[in-house]
């Protein structure tokens, strides 16, 4: 369920709310946010009604008015259930954050999750899943074939049947169990399991029920480091995870500057090549190949990304 769908529990601040939607898809933002705001007067600590205050007052331009309604977001949710935080950081009204909280995430891909494919795959044109899975085939000096595939992020199983040919077991793992679900419907990985790939490994759930480390001699992590922003978390994992020589596959969004990494409008992060291969290096990885592509339209604009494949140190 989307923020502006959460019930305020007042009737009539609810149909304010309804009112405001109407008018913000109309072309009137700035009419929806002096609705919003009549509607909060009612329930002032309704922190759904303050987020999407925010998002029509940025719709019409008032930049500070989104920054102050984002606080009261803040004030009234300490789990950010909405990414109040990082949208903060996108308007510049907070530093930008290592990476977005779980719970905003795992609601996002959740209510995401019935219309993700059609949405993403045949409006916005992704094409990560097919890249990668060419890009590791392609790759010299690597096996063709492997034992234990781990996809990391899997969402809704999109990259599992273009590996599924060359593993003999295939895991697929997610923040988002709406995700998992319509994953579980391809039938093609052997196991699925909830992850968090933000936390400490023994707390991420890739190690629970007796799932062994260095088990994995594939991991693949095809559009899911966007949404992490400090890559330290997810590469300890990583490399836990790994058996020598073990292949890394993934994908970023590309930064296109020389170091770090940044938040762009979409809340997503964005990773320099430099960045990347630093991190990779500091966690006993080499960089085998690497791609750059296309991966996706936002906005009808191309988003920019990189394709790597690494292996890790013995």
């Amino acid at each position: 369920m989307l923020p502006s769908q959460l019930s305020s529990g007042d009737v009539i601040a609810d149909r304010r709310a309804d009112y405001a939607k109407m008018l913000a898809e109309s072309g009137e933002p700035a009419s929806a946010a002096e609705l919003m705001e009549q509607a909060l007067e009612l329930t002032p600590r309704w922190a759904a009604g303050w987020f999407t205050l925010a998002n029509y007052r940025e719709k019409a331009c008032d930049l500070p008015g989104a920054i102050v309604a984002l606080n009261e977001v803040l004030a009234l949710d300490d789990r950010d259930v909405f990414g109040a935080r990082l949208k903060l950081a996108a308007l510049g009204g907070a530093e930008m954050p290592d990476r977005p909280p779980s719970l905003y995430v795992e609601r996002l891909f959740d209510d995401y999750a019935d219309r993700f494919e059609t949405s993403l795959v045949e409006k916005l044109g992704y094409s990560v899943p097919g890249k990668l899975a060419a890009l590791i085939a392609e790759t010299a000096d690597i096996p063709k074939h492997f034992r234990l595939a781990v996809d990391l992020g899997c969402g809704t199983g999109l990259f599992g049947p273009e590996v599924r040919t060359r593993v003999d077991r295939l895991e697929g793992y997610d923040l988002s169990k709406g995700m998992l679900a319509k994953a579980a419907e391809k039938h093609v990985y052997d196991h699925l399991g909830q992850a968090d790939l933000s936390l400490e490994p023994d707390l991420s759930g890739l190690f629970d029920a007796g799932m062994a480390p260095c088990r994995a001699d594939l991991i693949t992590a095809a559009d899911v480091l966007m949404y992490l922003g400090n890559l330290q978390a997810v590469l300890t994992i990583v490399r836990k995870l790994s058996a020598d020589d073990a292949i890394f596959a993934f994908s970023v969004e590309d930064a296109q500057q020389p170091h770090g990494f940044v938040l762009r409008d979409s809340l997503r992060f964005a990773h320099s090549e430099g960045y990347v291969r630093e991190m990779l290096a500091d966690h006993g990885f080499v960089v085998r190949d690497l791609a750059r592509s296309v991966i996706r339209m936002d906005g009808g604009k191309p988003v920019h990304g990189i394709l790597f494949i690494t292996s890790k140190s013995a």
